[in-house]
């Protein structure tokens, strides 16, 4: 019996041509990281969970893909314990590694691993594919790459920057003019959970907040009050929730309302620093209310978001983290970074229809295949296309077999911008039929000539 071949929920598959269009953004990233000084690294799909666990809070820890023992995984489950069904006491048994969830957390890892061989402050860029077992829908899926620059080994406020100035120049070079860089620092959100009396309730309180733009502040607030808020400190976290200003009357609202919080003017005054290299423009917004719920973040927050299209979620995300690498043993490590979300770009890209200009990489000539005479002449002429960097090829089978009808279709499939049609009449006189498939436009050239139009 045949299975209907199908894919995994979340997943998807890139043909030839979507391959190229995504290709085309990794190399606009990488070559802005590299610009910036940022080295390659790549890290295992698969990290044990103890690396993984309790780095993105419970919410993260649900969404991450476990993968079970091979063999007999519940060999060492007790049937009392089966019978249980108590997830969280049978995973140890039944796993210990998963699919990375982020590549920060890998990447901190590796730091630690190998300290000795690294010079700090380290600049590296990682492009790979990551895993969330979350609801997949537009813009969400469950593989999907993330393109991440980290700076490890300092503090400077020039790094977040020079991070920031790597966002805008990416987003010049994909032509996508629409967006908000979104501003914010989890030291400015602890002194808000001071000043309202819920500094106990820090964790609950930005997961809650990070939620605003998904579910509205009336459903934040129901949240909060259910996770033990009292109904005064909602009410003056509302105060700072619906605040909107520029930059400048931002900080000064913020000075006001945390005079009495050192960690939150500790914040206040980064944010200072920050936009004093920045500058104040339209497009850098100081947002109170992003929090980003990941909970290894100390700093500054960073998050884009596209203006004028269907996508509603971020397209980038990170921020300064000063001690993750402490979990793993080495304490008091800063370091900041971001990632772009290639998928939900390339999803803007299609939207906005930004991939006409771009070069698909193609083949740029295909010749027709008359006969094994044509086809060993032919090949000759391929192989000194090929000698010059040019993208040639020649359709298989003869007309014998493949009517030239259908060899003509095939081109124009393939979108060949040129067709050489080569028989006996052009073998004697040494002229190449070359056919525009655009215009229909059909000249005879000399081999010389076709280097020279094409190279």
């Amino acid at each position: 019996m045949s299975i209907k071949p199908s894919l995994s929920k979340g997943t998807r598959d890139f043909g030839p041509e979507q391959f190229v269009r995504r290709q085309y953004i990794i190399d606009t990233i990488k070559n802005a990281f590299e610009l910036f000084g940022f080295q390659p690294l790549e890290t295992p799909a698969i990290e044990k969970l103890s690396t993984l666990t309790g780095k993105y809070g419970d919410e993260g820890d649900q969404l991450l893909f476990k993968i079970l023992r091979s063999g007999d995984y519940l060999k060492k489950v007790s049937d009392e314990l089966l019978a249980s069904r108590d997830v969280k006491s049978i995973l140890p048994f039944i796993s210990e590694r998963g699919l990375r969830y982020d590549l920060t957390v890998p990447f901190a890892r590796y730091v630690v691993m190998n300290q000795d061989k690294i010079s700090f402050p380290f600049k590296r860029y990682q492009i790979q594919t990551v895993w969330r077992a979350d609801r997949p829908q537009k813009g969400r899926y469950q593989e999907f790459y993330q393109c991440d620059a980290d700076i490890i080994g300092s503090d400077s406020l020039l790094n977040e920057a020079e991070l920031i100035q790597i966002i805008q120049k990416v987003y010049r070079e994909l032509k996508i003019d629409g967006i908000e860089i979104k501003l914010n620092n989890r030291k400015i959100l602890q002194g808000i959970a001071e000043e309202i009396g819920a500094g106990d309730n820090f964790t609950e309180l930005t997961i809650a907040i990070d939620k605003l733009d998904k579910i509205g502040i009336d459903k934040v607030v129901d949240e909060l009050l259910g996770r033990g808020l009292d109904q005064n400190s909602v009410d003056q976290l509302k105060t700072f929730l619906t605040f909107n200003g520029s930059i400048t009357e931002t900080l000064e609202f913020l000075e006001n309302k945390l005079v009495n919080s050192e960690i939150g003017k500790k914040g206040i005054e980064e944010m200072k620093s920050l936009f004093s290299y920045l500058g104040e423009t339209e497009k850098i917004k100081l947002d109170i209310t992003l929090a980003r719920g990941l909970s290894y973040y100390t700093g500054t927050i960073i998050e884009v978001v596209p203006l004028g299209t269907d996508m509603k979620s971020s397209i980038n995300g990170g921020g300064r983290y000063d001690d993750l690498t402490g979990v793993f043993g080495m304490p008091n490590l800063s370091g900041v970074g971001f990632s772009f979300g290639l998928d939900r770009i390339y999803d803007i890209m299609l939207e906005l229809d930004l991939f006409n200009d771009i070069d698909l990489n193609q083949s740029k000539l295909l010749f027709i295949n008359f006969d094994e005479n044509c086809q060993n002449y032919t090949y000759k002429i391929l192989g000194k296309l090929r000698e010059k960097g040019i993208k040639a090829e020649i359709y298989p089978s003869p007309t014998n077999k493949v009517k030239m009808k259908k060899q003509m279709k095939y081109a124009n499939d393939r979108k060949f911008p040129f067709v050489v049609i080569t028989g006996s009449d052009e073998m004697d006189s040494g002229l190449l039929s070359l056919k525009n498939m655009a215009t229909g436009e059909q000249e005879k050239v000399t081999v010389e000539e076709l280097l020279l139009r094409l190279g």
